[in-house]
């Protein structure tokens, strides 16, 4: 059907919801703005749905999610007797009526829905799976991405984000449902009436909070260490639970910045909500020069990511990387568990391909299983589960991403700021009793280490176009040989796709173990790498550039002459 006779059936059938209405009448006649909303449907993909709010089968509104949740359905009805979902949203314009469109047609489909009964945070999605044993989860959320964008995840009942052959069920199903009348919806007072909708309670919540408080390893440190913490929760869904366990441990000084403390799915004060930028932090940074804390966290909109802020002797404050973070929080927990006797006997920690190897001398160092997965946080939780299976989900002990996603524990199978935020405020607290700030902490780590940089770029590629691009630009480097990059030989090439490794000094070919991925990874001299891959999420091609210098400012030259002839290549 044409972009055209499928405005005019959305014209005539989205009568439900009055802001779709005005807005279809508003494009009548803008050829462009029509073709843009319906040249394709939104893509479920691995996990669910992720697009701009609006009217049009390429937009997320209140018939694309009943869409995608009775593909779910009938994916639950079919695996599970008895089936049940938990769901949960974060403060995005409309993800409110999401969560319960997605809950009514749930429940119209004999489907118990388990809604929490306010904004809760995606870990705490995760969790409710888990504690309320339900078939499958829905975390209404768009994580980081401007306002005007929305998603809609799903979970599989095992607090994971769905593999990719539940995946693929679910997008079958989807794909036999009609937009408009193949959705089967109850009322949802109707629903709660007959309890096939039902709030979550303070229990799961309180259950939560002690789950993620028993992950600290130094919490009796903290009340008396004097820290003093500057919050910002982006005006998302960290506000209340990261209040409350940074209050549980004893904190007493928190102030929350003002401007984002409330739930706004506008983000009026930092258009982009991500803690990796600079500009989102700036309104924190500001009350930094007059709170003067040791320390200012963000968490984005889902509360899934932290991003954190330091004083150094200038009294300036500084960002340190998710990658430093991380690899600092796994040296502390492994230094501080043996040292307390509290390490598991053979310890796993897992991180993502993309992720720093410093860790990789710590791991050594402390006796520590390190796995390395794809780049997606389910596959660090796919590691816990199959440590699960095995009687030994204790063996796991700390899981991260370079961006800004962090997990202790495996009460959850997602990552999760509340506990980050917890164990980072342990960390400078413990290190603040030793007269030790978290910037001396990060030099030393480089000092004992090496000095690693790392650097992700990203290229925008927008639409039907940018979507081509992004295959040519991969099968190009897969079929064009670069010999060198910023005068380093290029001395080994891994295809995740083609599952192949090649070590280019004599050709010899290896398998990679992992899941096929569109990933290509280039090692070169001296420990520097280039990795690229598109995102699952966005319209992007991502670049992640890793370097090892004599000194810090060494690593970051050496990255820039990476870098800019890389993106030579890409043709950026």
């Amino acid at each position: 059907m044409k972009e055209n006779e499928l405005y005019e059936l959305w014209l005539a059938n989205a009568t439900e919801d009055p802001d779709l209405k005005e807005e279809l009448e508003s494009i009548k006649g803008d050829q462009d703005a029509i073709i843009d909303r319906f040249y394709r449907d939104l893509e479920f993909g691995t996990g669910g749905l992720r697009g701009v709010i609006g009217a049009g089968s390429y937009r997320l509104n209140i018939y694309t999610i009943r869409r995608a949740t009775q593909g779910l359905a009938d994916y639950v009805n079919g695996a599970f007797e008895n089936g049940s979902v938990a769901i949960a949203y974060d403060s995005r314009i409309k993800s409110d009526v999401f969560a319960k469109e997605a809950a009514k047609v749930l429940a119209a489909n004999g489907i118990k829905a388990y809604i929490y009964p306010e904004l809760m945070p995606t870990p705490m999605l995760s969790f409710a799976v888990r504690d309320l044993k339900t078939s499958a989860g829905i975390v209404v959320t768009a994580s980081h991405n401007p306002a005007k964008y929305n998603g809609y995840k799903v979970y599989g009942e095992d607090g994971c984000q769905i593999t990719l052959e539940v995946a693929n069920t679910v997008i079958s199903k989807i794909n036999a449902v009609e937009m408009f009348g193949g959705a089967k919806v109850m009322d949802f007072e109707e629903g709660l009436e007959k309890g096939l909708i039902e709030y979550i309670g303070q229990d799961t919540i309180d259950r939560y909070l002690d789950k993620v408080s028993e992950q600290g390893v130094h919490t009796e440190l903290v009340a008396d260490s004097g820290l003093k913490v500057v919050y910002t929760p982006l005006n998302g869904t960290g506000n209340k639970p990261v209040r409350a366990i940074l209050k549980k441990i004893g904190i007493k000084e928190v102030t929350v910045v003002p401007e984002q403390e409330n739930p706004d799915g506008n983000f009026p004060t930092c258009p982009f909500p991500n803690p990796e930028i600079k500009e989102a932090l700036a309104k924190g940074l500001e009350l930094c020069k007059t709170v003067k804390p040791d320390l200012l966290l963000a968490t984005d909109p889902d509360c899934d990511r932290v991003g954190i802020a330091v004083p150094d002797p200038d009294g300036n404050y500084v960002l340190i990387t998710g990658n430093e973070v991380g690899a600092m929080l796994f040296e502390y927990i492994c230094q501080e568990r043996i040292a307390k006797g509290t390490m598991p006997k053979n310890p796993v920690a897992v991180k993502t391909i993309v992720t720093t190897d410093i860790v990789k001398k710590m791991a050594e160092k402390y006796g520590v299983e390190l796995r390395n997965v794809l780049t997606g946080f389910k596959f660090i939780g796919e590691q816990i589960g199959l440590l699960e299976k095995d009687g030994e989900a204790d063996r796991y002990i700390f899981g991260f991403e370079e961006s800004y996603g962090y997990l202790a524990g495996s009460y959850v199978r997602d990552k999760d700021a509340v506990v980050a935020s917890m164990l980072i405020c342990e960390m400078a607290a413990f290190y603040r009793t030793k007269n030790i700030s978290l910037l001396q902490a990060r030099e030393t780590m480089y000092k004992n280490y090496g000095n690693y940089f790392h650097c992700q770029e990203s290229f925008t590629c927008e639409g039907a176009s940018g979507m081509q691009r992004m295959k040519e630009l991969m099968t190009s480097l897969r079929t064009d040989k670069i010999e060198s990059l910023g005068g380093k030989k290029v001395i080994g090439f891994a295809d995740y796709m083609a599952s192949e490794h090649t070590d280019v000094a004599n050709g010899e070919k290896t398998v990679l173990t992992l899941p096929k991925s569109d990933v290509l990874a280039f090692e070169l001299e001296s420990g520097a790498s280039v990795i690229i891959r598109p995102s699952g999420t966005e319209p992007k091609i991502k670049a992640y550039y890793t370097t090892i210098g004599e000194t810090h400012d060494d690593a970051v030259a050496q990255q820039t002459v990476i870098a800019d002839e890389f993106k030579k290549i890409l043709g950026f």
